[in-house]
């Protein structure tokens, strides 16, 4: 109880210091973000472009210190350090949040469930997407304000991946949440660890492949210096990185600052979509030069991931807050002729 009390004080007194008033009558908002891509990444760049954005858009008003790489704790910590006021935003994923309930697997991965980010975008923007999150994550203290995200990812391996087949016995870095279950369904051997340890998990053999990022944040990790083979286009995982802040930080800002944010989450969004795919076009012709194996799934192979995934979803679904968002999204695939 202590514990919590001291926690609640600390967010308290961050909270006031985060937003305050100047001189000249303009508020300012100061805060601590962090992201578990590194500065050099695609998604890295596309994160200091958001910063970049509402500082400029808000006359500097809006001051943001980053953190990149996870450096200040872990990926999978990133949204508790946000809540308890060691940061203030959490600029991660929603997946990473399964321990506490499964139903932020479907605030930030269907695993298959969306084609595109447009798709998953539109649910978003026009399915009230953002109100059916926020009930959820309210409830943990935190607010959430958008979703970037970069289109479906590519496998890395140093295995060939052609089909489902292959996955038999395959070691992996997984992330947490409903893609252990998957992959397992289909034979292979999930193992959760952190997004900055699979480099040389895979360097070491301890993986023979790794569940991260697109193709092109992929060679940014370094992945195909050590991977000879890929699956493009990618159909296993689309996720949605999420900005979250805490509460009470995110209530204390004054209404334009935070309608910057919630804006400029929708053009990063945009802007990365769009380059994402522009990048990923080019970056399979580059591997391809460079004779990394890219492998095409077959129409049959897809299904029978899909068909693990269809039960992975109802398996995972094990709250009422799980149940619910999966219903919003089920019923607007549906809707949108995008699913059975």
């Amino acid at each position: 109880m202590n514990l919590l009390k001291t926690a609640a004080s600390v967010a308290v007194v961050a909270a006031m210091a985060a937003t305050s008033a100047v001189a000249d009558g303009h508020a300012t908002t100061k805060l601590r973000i962090q992201t578990h891509f590194s500065p050099e990444t695609l998604s890295g760049k596309m994160a200091a472009k958001y910063i970049d954005d509402i500082q400029t858009m808000s006359n500097g008003e809006i001051q943001v210190e980053m953190f990149y790489s996870s450096s200040v704790v872990k990926s999978v910590e990133t949204f508790d350090a946000a809540a308890t006021g060691i940061l203030d935003c959490d600029m991660t994923g929603g997946a990473y949040q399964t321990g506490k309930n499964p139903a932020f697997q479907f605030a930030g991965d269907l695993l298959g469930g969306y084609q595109n980010p447009y798709q998953q975008m539109a649910w978003l923007l026009h399915g009230d997407g953002r109100d059916a999150l926020n009930g959820l994550y309210n409830g943990y203290d935190m607010e959430f304000v958008g979703w970037w995200i970069p289109g479906p990812e590519s496998l890395a391996s140093t295995k060939p991946i052609r089909t489902a087949a292959d996955f038999k016995d395959w070691k992996f870095r997984s992330p947490p949440g409903l893609a252990t279950k998957v992959f397992a369904a289909l034979g292979a051997s999930p193992i959760v660890m952190d997004f900055n340890e699979i480099f040389t998990a895979l360097e070491t053999g301890i993986i023979d492949g790794a569940d991260a990022a697109n193709l092109t944040n992929n060679v940014g990790l370094g992945l195909y210096d050590i991977a000879e083979h890929t699956n493009f286009p990618g159909f296993h995982s689309m996720p949605a990185d999420h900005l979250a802040c805490r509460k009470d930080v995110w209530d204390a800002m004054p209404a334009h600052h935070r309608k910057i944010m919630e804006v400029a989450m929708d053009s990063l969004a945009l802007h990365n979509a769009t380059i994402n795919e522009v990048q990923n076009a080019q970056t399979a012709k580059d591997l391809r030069a460079k004779g990394i194996n890219l492998y095409e799934w077959a129409p049959e192979d897809l299904q029978a991931y899909r068909d693990a995934v269809q039960i992975g979803w109802n398996e995972f679904a094990t709250t009422p807050e799980a149940k619910a968002l999966l219903e919003s999204h089920i019923s607007f695939l549906k809707n949108m002729g995008a699913m059975k």
